[in-house]
């Protein structure tokens, strides 16, 4: 690919849109999952009497345990989440984008 052929792509409005896209719904998903992190740290730091208590009476469990176990899950959803909309619309517009500079 030659500089001239790249300087076409980087300022073709349709793969600047698709990055402002890319950067938008990466940066929300970055937020999302720096919140559900640092929620958790802070919660270790600061409410360990909380994350302590037994769920039950009769339990060994603590509350600790579905809270850490939610926050796994909570990462793989927005994982999934991210990949869902990546097939779905980025992939697409790619797709879109390099079969118009093919040419």
């Amino acid at each position: 690919m030659t500089k001239e052929e790249l300087k076409k792509i980087l300022n073709d409005p349709e793969f600047q849109n698709l990055m402002k896209k890319v950067s938008f719904v990466s940066t929300v998903f970055f937020v999302l999952i720096l919140i559900v992190y640092y929620s958790f740290i802070f919660l270790l730091a600061y409410g360990k009497d909380f994350l302590g208590k037994p769920l039950s009476d009769s339990s060994a469990t603590t509350v600790g345990i579905p809270v850490g176990i939610g926050v796994i899950i909570a990462s793989w959803i927005l994982t999934g989440l991210y990949v869902y909309w990546a097939n779905k619309n980025y992939d697409p517009m790619v797709k879109k984008l390099r079969d118009r500079f093919r040419r």
